[in-house]
């Protein structure tokens, strides 16, 4: 998704794998194992999308393990190199319902509206492969989290008992209504236009 701000929505690339394990690891530390990324790029039910602060310059991506036939070309090109990422959306396509598993910003970059971009990714990336409806789980404690999701028409439609393995709390799951008809799409674009007013400059 382009936005008229400095950030904007690209689809998650291998260089991109050591920014988002640093994003993920800052926003769940109690997560383990880590998501296999390389695997989730390679996965044809998943979608990564990243969010890319364009006023930061890129950053070096590690290099990655060489092939014996790597080794056997001349030269050694240079490592590749990554967009500055500040923040992450990870959506499974399940039949016809969209599950996002993560949205993640990086730490010094909360609190300015970048949750709700990536929402509105992910929403659109439902939307791009045709699915139904969207789903995910917050936590019951997470009311800032559930007032967000509710704006975009998420509902309350179920709960995980003892979900979060690190303190036993309870998940709330949210739905949307369907969102292929010109009732949410149209709503989905108001919203984007309200969220480029509020951040216009940023």
């Amino acid at each position: 998704m382009l936005t008229k701000s400095r950030y904007q929505a690209r689809t998650m690339a291998e260089a991109d794998i050591s920014q988002v394990v640093e994003i993920e690891r800052e926003s769940f530390p109690t997560t383990w194992p880590h998501t296999a990324y390389r695997r989730e790029l390679s996965n044809q039910m998943a979608r990564y999308a990243v969010l890319v602060d364009s006023a930061e310059e890129p950053v070096a991506a590690p290099p990655r393990r060489r092939s014996l036939l790597d080794l056997l070309r001349r030269g050694d090109p240079a490592p590749p190199t990554s967009d500055y990422i500040v923040g992450y959306v990870g959506v499974w396509l399940m039949v016809d319902e969209a599950h996002i598993v993560a949205i993640a910003v990086r730490e010094g970059y909360r609190g300015r509206g970048l949750g709700e971009l990536l929402l509105a990714e992910a929403i659109d990336l439902a939307l791009a492969n045709r699915q139904e409806n969207v789903t995910l789980e917050v936590r019951r404690s997470n009311v800032v989290a559930q007032n967000l999701y509710e704006k975009y028409r998420f509902l309350k439609v179920g709960v995980r008992r003892r979900y979060y393995s690190d303190n036993g709390e309870d998940a709330i799951i949210m739905s949307t209504p369907p969102i292929q008809g010109d009732n949410y799409t149209e709503y989905l674009a108001y919203l984007r236009d309200q969220w480029e007013r509020k951040h216009e400059g940023a």
